[in-house]
């Protein structure tokens, strides 16, 4: 039953779907139908502009920050070890959630900013390492999925070097297999020199506005 609980307030929280519900209230549009039709922070960052991306990423960090916190405030006399596997598995609920809403047919995003709040929310210093290198692979390869990419390899191999157990080692690697999944079409595009990157993104998007 612990189990259960955990993982619908992370799924639930999940299903807050910032880009979708903040394009649908302020562009009267689906993010799904602008930019590569995904429902998430990068999108919208593309297709809208980085303020809007920027709101939607914090956003999409903070839902997942306040989903693990909830945890931590019922589980509060675990040990330690049974304690970081409910805060694993409430963390990749709510990646599911944002990645699989029921009320959007199950498409949204690759929840990537949701990761993030959930690392910052485990482990302050290894979130703010993830941060950096999501930023810094990003700014280098002008591509964030290729950031991703090397977030989510550290942060596997992160939740390894910290001998967290095997449950949260397999929650990390399952978290990293799905991301990586979901960003093949992407990696194709950008092997096939069709993927936009984000400086061209922006510039094309800041001389149409």
């Amino acid at each position: 039953m612990t189990y259960i609980l955990v993982m619908i307030i992370g799924y639930l929280a999940g299903c807050f779907q910032t880009s979708y519900i903040l394009v649908k209230l302020i562009k009267k549009t689906d993010i799904r139908n602008l930019g590569n039709g995904n429902a998430g922070a990068s999108n919208t960052t593309i297709s809208l502009g980085w303020k809007y991306g920027v709101l939607v990423a914090l956003l999409d960090i903070a839902k997942a920050i306040v989903s693990i916190l909830i945890v931590r405030h019922i589980y509060t006399t675990l040990a330690f070890d049974q304690l970081i596997f409910l805060l694993y598995l409430n963390g990749l609920s709510v990646i599911l959630g944002h990645n699989y809403p029921f009320y959007m047919g199950f498409k949204g995003g690759k929840g990537t900013a949701s990761l993030v709040g959930m690392i910052l929310a485990i482990n302050i210093p290894m979130g703010l390492l993830g941060i950096g290198i999501i930023f810094i692979v990003t700014v280098l390869t002008d591509y964030i999925a290729l950031g991703t990419i090397a977030l989510v390899t550290f942060f596997t191999i992160s939740t390894v070097f910290l001998e967290y157990g095997v449950g949260p080692i397999v929650i990390a690697s399952i978290i990293a297999l799905l991301s990586i999944y979901n960003h093949i079409p992407n990696i194709q595009r950008i092997r096939n020199g069709q993927e936009k990157g984000l400086r061209r993104a922006l510039s094309q998007r800041d001389g149409s506005s």
